[in-house]
């Protein structure tokens, strides 16, 4: 995905402001209005980007690195909503305030435009409102998953989907998931203890359906495989 040259994973957080302009959005698409309106801010690993409760004001895009949205439960514990990689869009909301808190899960470059920007917009350009409306169904479609997901499914089901909804296409004959989240994420993402998760992935390497080069590479050794368990 883009790279911002001009921020480093060392600069301090930019001032959040929006770069004035006028965008003709058929022409551009979604990312191309974020591309020339935002300014990219540098947010460092496990750095807020906007908190549970606050007025959802902007909508945002990762141009790099990778987001995870969380909420912290009445008994103390996290869940983790979503995972967000380069090229997502999110912070889009049913209601006026953010239901979740959104923070870097490694280093990170974030574009964000103003929402009432965007709503502009999108009322002038019907191809800009059919593109937000696929990315905010998308949301949905996602937490949807997840609520299936967090349901009658055993352990090695809940990995294995998950795995499989970060796998993208082969290279070099291989599929190569690269974990920007650590266990800990994983395992408050699926309702899992850590402990869980960590014995889960170490049976499916033992059954030959993934190798484990890292903690944080996953090779799918058999995608067949975790699809069976995925139902």
């Amino acid at each position: 995905m883009l790279g911002i040259s001009a921020i480093t994973e060392t600069e301090s957080r930019p001032a959040r402001s929006i770069a004035s302009g006028v965008v003709r959005a058929s022409a551009t698409g979604l990312a191309g209005v974020f591309e020339m309106l935002a300014m990219p801010m540098a947010f460092e690993r496990n750095e807020e980007i906007y908190g549970e409760g606050e007025a959802a004001e902007y909508l945002y895009e990762v141009v790099r690195g990778a987001v995870r949205t969380t909420k912290m439960l009445a008994d103390g514990r996290r869940q983790i909503g979503a995972f967000y990689r380069a090229g997502s869009f999110f912070g889009l909301e049913a209601s006026d305030d953010h239901a979740f808190s959104a923070e870097a899960i490694c280093n990170s470059t974030i574009r964000m435009v103003k929402r009432s920007s965007i709503v502009a917009m999108v009322a002038r350009d019907t191809s800009l409102a059919a593109e937000l409306w696929a990315a905010t169904a998308s949301d949905l479609r996602i937490a949807q998953e997840h609520m299936l997901l967090l349901g009658r499914k055993t352990a090695e089901e809940r990995v294995a989907s998950f795995l499989l909804s970060l796998a993208g296409e082969p290279a070099n004959g291989q599929i190569v998931v690269e974990l920007p989240m650590s266990r800990q994420d994983i395992a408050d993402y699926l309702g899992l203890t850590i402990e869980t998760v960590s014995r889960t992935f170490t049976r499916l390497e033992d059954n030959a359906a993934i190798e484990l080069p890292s903690s944080r590479r996953v090779v799918m050794r058999s995608r067949s495989g975790l699809q069976r368990l995925n139902g």
